[in-house]
């Protein structure tokens, strides 16, 4: 049977299409999916991302601990409530999830984790803790629901629905988050507009949902939030980004704090492995429409497309592969689209931010 979060039978009353989405019934849309990616990029939508996990480490020691369980440098973090974007990667240097870390206090740090990868990644932290500060408490939230509502218009309407959180929160920059009485507001996101990913108790996130309903935030499913993301130039787990490839390959160097003495679990093969492939953007040619899994043709050897879709901002057609070091931007490339060669130019992603087309 398939899980389901606080927000289900919201979906349900507003008709939402429902599939099966890592073991959990989720929204891919509430009836059409172009409007609910065009009305993110012009005014406010939000999202049901419960199903992701928060997961909160406390105890004395927690930063030390972090420092050789992620590959960005945790350091970085020393203003209460900044976040941090980061790989967990296994010693074989390959991704084990992408995630999010928040600095709450000196003894409690909360990640947010894939909802694919959750079971797995708990385990694994589990192993690491019991070997490097078996005093640690690993905790995950499953009773706190997450909504993301993003957009220009996403500020506004939060303030407006959530009477209270403006005079705390307006102010936060980007990748930082707030505790406001029960709710934890984070001024991050997945769709390359300003927004905010806001947990709730799951008792809560009903009527929370229904206040942003009627300040008018539009309710929108994972096909938008998926195509969103695209154009924002983001990895998704398991399609960009895996235990089979590191971040080097994955365009995700940035990620990575290779300076310094600090140790952590992947750095060893990180520094040893070949860099020959890399994460390019692709802005088909020709007519059709790229996809997961394509091949791509490059005058230095064969690529493959690792997320391809339709762009309703753009009206054509982008695609992030991974293809062979030194296919630069501006050089065209042909994709295998049904059998058939099609051109491709290769862009600098992201395609899209804040609205506005960058190719």
């Amino acid at each position: 049977m398939l899980k389901q979060t606080p927000l289900n039978a919201k979906h349900h009353e507003a008709n939402a299409k429902l599939v099966d989405f890592s073991g959990w019934e989720m929204p891919i849309h509430y009836g059409s999916q172009v409007e609910e990616h065009h009305f993110v990029r012009n005014d406010a939508g939000m999202f049901d991302v419960s199903h992701m996990l928060p997961v909160d480490i406390k105890g004395v020691g927690t930063r030390a601990f972090l420092r050789k369980l992620v590959a960005n440098n945790i350091d970085k973090l020393q203003t209460t409530g900044r976040a941090l974007y980061t790989c967990m990667l296994h010693e074989g240097g390959g991704v084990v999830d992408d995630l999010i870390v928040y600095f709450m206090s000196e003894s409690w740090f909360r990640l947010v984790v894939n909802a694919g990868c959750a079971d797995k990644d708990l385990a694994w932290m589990e192993v690491q803790r019991e070997k490097l500060a078996p005093k640690l408490s690993i905790t995950p939230r499953r009773d706190l629901a997450m909504i993301a509502i993003q957009g220009p218009n996403a500020a506004t309407k939060l303030w407006a629905a959530m009477p209270g959180t403006r005079e705390l929160a307006e102010a936060m920059k980007p990748f930082h988050a707030v505790v406001v009485g029960e709710m934890f507001v984070a001024r991050t996101g997945y769709t390359g507009e300003d927004g905010f990913e806001v947990m709730v108790p799951n008792k809560a996130a009903p009527f929370f949902w229904q206040a942003l309903l009627e300040a008018g935030v539009k309710p929108c499913g994972l096909g938008a939030r998926d195509t969103l993301r695209l154009e924002a130039g983001m990895n998704l787990y398991g399609q960009d980004m895996d235990e089979g490839v590191t971040p080097f390959d994955s365009g995700l160097a940035w990620t990575v704090d290779m300076s310094g003495e600090r140790d952590f679990i992947g750095k060893d093969a990180l520094s040893r492995l070949p860099r020959n492939r890399q994460l390019v953007g692709l802005k088909l040619l020709d007519r059709g429409v790229l996809r997961g899994h394509q091949s791509v043709f490059t005058a230095l050897g064969e690529g493959e497309i690792t997320s391809g879709s339709f762009s309703p901002t753009l009206n054509g057609s982008v695609a992030l592969a991974r293809v062979p070091v030194g296919i630069k931007v501006g050089d065209t490339v042909e994709v295998d689209i049904r059998g058939k060669r099609m051109k491709a130019a290769v862009v600098k992603y992201p395609f899209v931010r804040n609205g506005k087309a960058l190719v």
